[in-house]
């Protein structure tokens, strides 16, 4: 079960989603096993995920949140329109490796 969000962790969460981009898209067809696997994938490479829901109304498309929630142990943040955003933190083992430092650049 995914945690549940504190007010301040969602408005933070919020802050972060604003400039993104939806990266999946749940079309006429619903929420497909294809759309789930997706959602998953985005989900471990950005822990948070805009995703735009094309069909449905208001009621739909929070039984969509609900459920892609549900199957991605994620975390509803927001629902605004046909946009929802979900986020869940990447596991410790598959945070991205730190950068390396710069190299000192050469004399001349």
């Amino acid at each position: 079960m995914a945690k549940q969000l504190t007010p301040r962790e969602r408005q933070v969460l919020k802050g972060r989603a604003h400039s993104l981009d939806p990266v999946v898209f749940v079309g006429a067809e619903g929420l497909t096993a294809a759309v789930l696997i997706e959602i998953d994938r985005a989900l471990r490479a950005h822990e948070l995920v805009k995703i735009r829901v094309m069909d449905g109304g208001r009621d739909e498309r929070q039984r969509v949140l609900g459920e892609i929630c549900a199957a991605a142990d994620a975390s509803p943040v927001q629902h605004i329109g046909r946009i929802l955003v979900v986020y869940r933190k990447r596991p410790e083992d598959a945070q991205p490796a730190p950068s390396s430092p710069r190299p000192a650049p050469r004399p001349r």
